[in-house]
This record gives structure tokens, C-alpha cells and sequence, in this order.
């Protein structure tokens, strides 16, 4: 009899244990985890037709993200290496997977772009943009673009007038006003297609005043194409977000004149790039240390925010520190302070 009552307790555990096992596994927090990623040697992704080669390595260095569970939360928790970061200030509110991938992809296109016009402006190459219009990268739920408007979308005009950038469309739906109708010529599946949109306020966790209206569009992209000569063939392998932007173009200028900037050294850095070549501030700053330190990297340039109290500059100096390498931190506000930091080294 003791047998035959022990047996029925013992399964319930071990159901119990399952299900708790699942729940730690499976329930996603809000949250994200980010870990150590790659430092990439972008002459492997990068080729300049009749480009010159160099005796050194510029890096593109990445973070690793995941939504965490129970235990991704913890270990980011005890971990040095790891960090947490509430998801909203990863997606945007109502923001899909498709949609939050499709963003980051489009940044790592625009990165790679104003990263080219810089570094052959530079050179003294040919480089130009020509603008079709703008796509679509984001919606608001509840609000017109929302049901009809898709992803890609591309809007070449507002109410019968061409438009060709993102500042041609904000003017242009700018002076509406709540409930008047709005009429997108938009490209789609091949074909031109005219879509009746009517202007409504923003919802209040967007706008709590309420003053604030429009169609339901977030950070929407112009789209250019990029004329150069020499052509460029860039392959990130899927790498989203904007940067790579300052290591991009080094590794370009590098190929565009005979001159080895990189003199002999494995040179790893992060930082976004605007079309005045300044370097802008990103995200898992440390996490890029740790992973051009392991790559052997002997400088890593960092976004110095022009002397900012918070810059990723001091981030990444702290985080050397505890590493305990070799490795120097070098702060960088443009891309000609790059070259000029990188023209004061001696070759190896």
C-alpha cells in the first residue's frame, strides 16, 4: 500500500517540475538581454573595385540581443558581460518583429551609405544621391496608415504632388489639419496605387496632449540611391542598426587611396556616422570592448560625444580598466579626427 500512494505523489512533482522548467524557459520578460558579438574585419565585407589592400585590420564590432526569459534575466544580472534593457527602449510601442527588423536593416543600409559619401567625398571620388521617395519603415496602431499602408511601401506623392524625401512628405502632410483628407500616390508589388488617408490625432501615450495629428507614420526613410565610381560591393551578412557607420568608411577611404591608414594595426571602434562625418553616440558600447579585445584589437575608437559627461568614450575606458588589457580606448568626434589620430601612428 505505501508503494502504490508514494508513486501518484511522486509523478505530481515531476509535473510540477516540468511546468516550472517550461515557464522559466519559455515566459519572455520586458526585457532584452545583450551580450558580446563579433569584431568583424571588414576587408572581408567590403570591396572597393581596384581598391588598395592594407597591412592592417579595421573591425566592425556587434552585440548579441535576445528577449529574456527568467534565466536570461538572472544571468545578465550576475554577469559582467551582459546588460539588460527594458524593451521599450528597444521597439517602438505596437512595434511587430517584422517591423523592428525591417528598421534595423534600413539603418544598416543608410549607415553604409553616408559612410561611402563621406569617405569618397574624402578621397576625392565620385559619390552622389538621387532621391525616388520615401518608404514606409513604421505604422501607429489605431491610426489610418496602419491598415493601409504596408511595410516598403513607397510614397512618391501627397495629393497629386511629387515628392522625393522625408522633409518634402512632413511639409506636405504638415499643413493639415484633423479629419482632412490626404491622398498617397504609392509604389507597391510594381505598380502606382492612390490610397485615401484621413488626418486624426495621435493616441495619447504617443501625444497625451492630444494637439498632435497625422496619418500613422514612424521614422519614415527617403529613398536614395548612391552613385559612385569606383563601385563598392558591401555584404554585412544581415547586420542591422547604424554603427558601423565611422569604421565602414576607414575601411573604404583606406581601399580609395594608395596611402595605408591603417599602418600594419588591428583597429576595431563603433560609432554612427552623419553626412558631416560626425560620430554619433550607440548602444553596447561595452559589450563592442569586450568583443575587439578578444579579437585582439590594439585600438578601439569611440564615439566621445564632443566631451559629453556620459559619452561611450568613458564607458569604454571603464570597462577596459576591469579587462585589464592592453588595448587603448581612443576618443573620436569626427572622422577626420579618425584619420588624423590614425596619420600620428608610426607603421608597424
Amino acid at each position: 500500500m505505501a508503494t502504490t500512494q508514494k508513486f501518484p505523489s511522486l509523478k505530481k512533482r515531476w509535473i510540477v517540475l516540468i511546468v516550472f522548467v517550461l515557464i522559466i524557459n519559455f515566459y519572455q520578460l520586458p526585457y532584452y538581454f545583450t551580450k558580446p558579438g563579433d569584431a568583424q574585419v571588414l576587408d572581408s565585407v567590403i570591396e572597393v573595385d581596384g581598391g588598395y589592400e592594407d597591412k592592417g585590420r579595421f573591425m566592425l564590432t556587434t552585440v548579441r540581443m535576445g528577449k529574456a526569459n527568467v534565466i536570461n534575466y538572472l544571468w545578465a544580472k550576475w554577469s559582467d558581460q551582459r546588460e539588460l534593457i527594458h524593451e521599450e527602449f528597444v521597439r517602438r510601442s505596437g512595434e511587430t518583429d517584422e517591423e523592428y527588423h525591417h528598421r534595423q536593416l534600413m539603418m544598416m543600409s543608410s549607415s553604409q551609405d553616408i559612410a561611402t559619401l563621406v569617405a569618397y567625398n574624402k578621397a576625392g571620388k565620385e559619390a552622389y544621391y538621387t532621391n525616388f521617395g520615401v518608404i514606409v519603415t513604421g505604422k501607429i496602431e489605431n491610426m489610418p496608415a496602419f491598415d493601409l499602408l504596408e511595410l516598403g511601401d513607397l510614397i512618391i506623392a501627397v495629393d497629386q504632388k511629387e515628392i522625393t524625401t522625408v522633409d518634402e512628405l512632413l511639409a506636405q502632410v504638415g499643413d493639415k489639419q484633423k479629419d482632412d483628407l490626404v491622398t498617397l500616390t504609392i509604389f507597391r508589388d510594381g505598380a502606382n496605387k492612390e490610397v485615401d488617408l484621413y488626418v486624426t490625432s495621435f493616441p495619447t501615450e504617443i501625444d497625451p496632449s492630444g494637439e498632435k495629428v497625422g496619418i500613422g507614420i514612424t521614422q519614415p526613410v527617403t529613398k536614395r540611391e548612391l552613385t559612385v565610381n569606383p563601385k563598392i560591393t558591401i555584404d554585412t551578412n544581415k547586420i542591422g542598426g547604424p554603427s558601423a557607420g565611422l569604421m565602414f568608411s576607414l575601411e573604404i577611404y583606406n581601399q580609395l587611396i594608395e596611402t595605408d591608414i591603417s599602418k600594419g594595426y588591428a583597429i576595431a571602434g563603433t560609432g554612427s556616422l552623419n553626412e558631416e562625418g560626425e560620430v554619433g553616440r550607440i548602444g553596447g558600447v561595452k559589450q563592442k570592448v569586450i568583443a575587439a579585445n578578444r579579437a585582439g584589437a590594439e585600438y578601439f575608437l569611440a564615439p566621445n560625444e564632443f566631451g559629453s559627461p556620459t559619452s561611450n568614450y568613458l564607458d569604454a575606458v571603464e570597462v577596459v580598466k576591469s579587462l585589464k588589457t592592453t588595448m587603448k580606448i581612443i576618443p573620436i568626434d569626427t572622422f577626420e579626427q579618425a584619420l588624423e589620430f590614425l596619420e600620428s601612428l608610426e607603421p608597424k
